[in-house]
């Protein structure tokens, strides 16, 4: 029964986790869901500014902390572990889906373009970002890192075993393209808002300083295999002459 119960556990969270996903798609793009990140009466600045810098951190608080390996050890003191993950994905959730109800839209347009073919380009980055992100999360093992695999194989008396160091696609290419992707949602706009770019700065300071810990956290695991993978490839931004790379990445 445990174990069922930790599996059914496993695919609400799973279920909760791909609805905010799909929402958020449309609320960074102010498309086809009840509430975006302009829409909405615009309050004072400075109380949208504070309401907005909270939400923000209590996501970046809440993904920092929980991806750290000592705080995994204490919660599956509380937890069965194959369940760590799907609660990380849960909580995830949640920040997000308060961030969703909570936001203030706060007026002001940064740029606007108006010329159909630019629009269009802008449109296309923005699509293309999270499309890169959901295909980057398979080609990394998509169940493993929502937890789907790690109940499943609880389900089935299973031991779990962490996945290996392989380099698919477009990470012989950047370090990170799941984190482009993300760059690229979040900046490619034709119309750039005042609570839009804040948005954007303050989700890319926290990619930027993930990055470090993230990496921190890879060398420690993979030790000279990452440290030889980081030393070729770039870390977001694709270098003109690629150098070859053994076949070896990072599931993040």
């Amino acid at each position: 029964m445990k174990r069922v119960l930790v599996f059914t556990y496993g695919i609400l969270c799973y279920a909760i986790f791909f609805g905010t996903f799909l929402y958020a798609a449309g609320f960074i793009g102010n498309l086809f869901v009840p509430k975006a990140i302009d829409s909405g009466a615009v309050g004072p600045l400075g109380a949208a500014l504070l309401i907005n810098a909270a939400l923000l951190g209590l996501f970046a608080v809440q993904h920092s902390i929980m991806a750290r390996k000592k705080f995994k050890q204490a919660l599956t003191k509380i937890i069965p572990e194959p369940a760590e993950r799907s609660t990380y994905v849960l909580l995830s959730s949640v920040c997000l889906i308060l961030l969703f109800a909570y936001w203030r839209p706060m007026g002001g347009v940064i740029w606007d373009v108006q010329q159909p073919y630019f629009r269009a380009l802008f449109n296309g980055l923005f699509a293309f970002g999270w499309l890169l992100v959901l295909v980057t999360t398979f080609l990394i093992n998509h169940f493993d890192l929502f937890g789907l695999r790690q109940v499943w194989l609880y389900l089935r008396g299973k031991d779990y075993k962490p996945l290996g160091f392989v380099t698919p696609g477009p990470y012989k290419l950047v370090r990170h393209p799941l984190y482009v992707g993300w760059l690229l949602a979040f900046w490619a706009t034709p119309t750039m808002t005042a609570a839009h770019l804040v948005f954007a700065i303050a989700t890319t300071a926290y990619i930027l300083v993930a990055i470090q810990l993230e990496e921190r956290d890879l060398v420690r695991e993979h030790g000279v295999r990452y440290t030889h993978y980081r030393s070729r490839v770039p870390m977001l931004i694709p270098a003109l002459k690629p150098q070859p790379v053994l076949s070896e990445t990072v599931t993040n």
